[in-house]
């Protein structure tokens, strides 16, 4: 329970603003909110014909193994209404864990740290303002060392 964990949430459907506070308000009671990133208003990923996100990084505590969050987080995106459409398409909402504690996970369902999120300025960005001096333990670099390497154009703060 003491190891930090950090979540990424994001939504580009509907009230997206509300979509957020929704999810966040769904993590109790297994898991706690200790602190959050602002909000920014992000240029989608991968697939560009679609609107803008939002995203929020979280630092989170909780009892539940990385599984069980990850099976936790999916209950909640079910529960929002959250339709599975294609690979980074539009969604109401998206609960990724980045990191779980000092964990590597390398599961067929679940990768710890996030694989791709060294590659992404709307995780970095929101993640920096919380945990700029946190260690990726698979790279061995800070979020803001990272985050140094990406372009953040397009990013804007709420």
């Amino acid at each position: 329970m003491d190891e930090p964990i950090y979540l990424a949430l994001g939504s580009n459907l509907g009230d997206r603003v509300d979509n957020l506070c929704i999810a966040k308000a769904f993590l109790l009671p297994d898991v706690i909110l200790l602190q959050e990133s602002p909000i920014y208003e992000t240029p989608p990923w991968g697939f560009e014909a679609q609107p803008a996100f939002l995203n929020q990084v979280v630092e989170v505590r909780s009892t539940l193994r990385p599984l069980e969050l990850l099976s936790y987080l999916k209950d909640i995106e079910a529960s929002m209404g959250r339709q599975k459409t294609f690979r980074n398409g539009p969604r109401l909402i998206d609960l990724d864990i980045l990191f779980y504690g000092s964990r590597v996970v390398d599961e067929n369902k679940l990768q710890i740290p996030h694989p791709r999120l060294h590659q992404r300025a709307f995780v970095l960005v929101p993640l920096n303002d919380i945990a700029p001096d946190y260690v990726h333990p698979g790279l061995n670099q800070s979020v803001a060392d990272l985050l140094s390497k990406v372009d953040r154009e397009g990013i804007h703060p709420l």
